[in-house]
């Protein structure tokens, strides 16, 4: 009874539906049918049903789960030990509403976006390894969505190539972000707004800005640059780092062994609890493709933005981690720089992004609240 007890309490409300259906005798896709979500989230919620059983597949999650007696007439059973207040955050998490559609963009590739909170706009560029769908329930990204939608209606999106947006993309270029993002923006039928972004989007942003000042009214970016990886200087030692590293994306991303992702993680969170890190390392297998990693990757090495930032006219701020691993902090430093009358805000962190439990999460939230609240004075 202890272990079953020990089982339920480790799966969320999520996992348990999920695995009812899977013993139930439904198929993935009937599972995303049934709860309006993607097959691509359906497997990864099956893995990590399998994993907290100790199985290695859905046949063995079934025997697992009816040898337990998880299950009565395929109807979930909570043990009396599992309050409300004891389940994970991702299940409370996914009760925010949250609308998903699609608009094309300009060479008919499909874009996921998502509408979420109440307020006035305020749209989030599309960053690597996001997903509209299962970010709500990451501990990667659930407190950032939370933040956003706090007083505003948060507009959000995929990036072609990746989530819910199509795979098939031809054209991965940083003009296409660019354009993808104009699109985003016609399909919510946006006139003004503040616009957020976050590490490679905040050039995104940046490019978008400089283009249509007319539309923003406050730019904020974290961990971001203007510059890509080929665009600074480097050391050649620096350089054949970079390289290996594309090379091991190519061959290690989509395997079943985490190790490579969990090295990739470890990069954007070096002072992360381990189930962030294996949360996000999750996500890179969900969200994106080997392929489109070594592809999207590449193409933020060539990004440079440094002549569009000198021409943004709004108000700006500039968030970024002393310690950032994935992007220094000098890198940080230029882009406020470049912008005129930016402000900078150096937060105490080691995390490309930060995660909600340390400190520098509430000088984050202080400095945006306050930044986005002066647009209403």
């Amino acid at each position: 009874m202890e272990d079953k007890e020990q089982l339920l309490a480790s799966l969320s409300k999520r996992e348990r539906e999920i695995l009812a259906q899977l013993s139930a005798g439904l198929s993935d896709q009937q599972i995303a049918d049934e709860l309006i979500l993607s097959l691509h989230t359906i497997k990864w919620y099956n893995r990590q049903i399998y994993s907290k059983l100790g199985v290695s597949g859905r046949t063995q999650a079934i025997t697992t789960a009816r040898a337990l007696g998880l299950f009565n007439t395929n109807d979930l059973l909570v043990p009396s030990s599992f309050q409300a207040s004891d389940q994970p955050m991702p299940v409370e998490r996914r009760k925010v509403e949250h609308r998903v559609s699609f608009t094309t963009s300009f060479d008919e590739t499909r874009i996921a976006f998502a509408i979420a909170g109440n307020g006035p706009p305020l749209v989030k560029v599309a960053n690597y390894m996001g997903h509209v769908e299962y970010d709500w329930d990451s501990p990667v990204w659930a407190h950032w969505l939370e933040e956003l939608i706090r007083s505003h209606t948060l507009i959000y999106y995929d990036e072609r190539g990746s989530g819910l947006s199509d795979w098939n993309a031809e054209d991965v270029s940083f003009e296409a972000w660019v354009r993808d993002l104009e699109t985003v923006v016609d399909a919510a039928g946006l006139r003004r707004f503040p616009l957020f972004a976050m590490s490679q989007a905040g050039a995104v942003a940046v490019a978008y800005t400089a283009r249509h000042p007319d539309k923003v009214t406050r730019l904020i970016v974290h961990g971001a640059y203007s510059r890509g990886w080929l665009k600074r200087d480097l050391t050649e030692e620096q350089i054949e780092e970079e390289k290996l590293m594309i090379s091991l994306m190519r061959v290690g991303w989509g395997r079943d062994n985490p190790a490579f992702r969990q090295v990739f993680a470890m990069q954007l969170f070096p002072d992360a609890p381990a189930e962030h890190i294996r949360a996000l390392e999750e996500q890179m297998r969900l969200s994106v493709s080997p392929k489109n990693a070594v592809r999207l990757e590449s193409e933020m090495h060539r990004i440079d933005v440094q002549d569009a930032a000198s021409q943004i006219t709004v108000p700006t701020l500039v968030l970024h981690s002393r310690e950032d691993e994935a992007v220094p902090f000098e890198e940080g430093r230029l882009l406020a720089s470049l912008i005129p009358k930016a402000r900078f805000v150096a937060l105490e962190s080691k995390n490309h992004l930060l995660t909600k439990e340390e400190s520098a999460w509430p000088k984050f939230v202080e400095a945006v609240r306050g930044f986005l609240g002066e647009e209403d004075e």
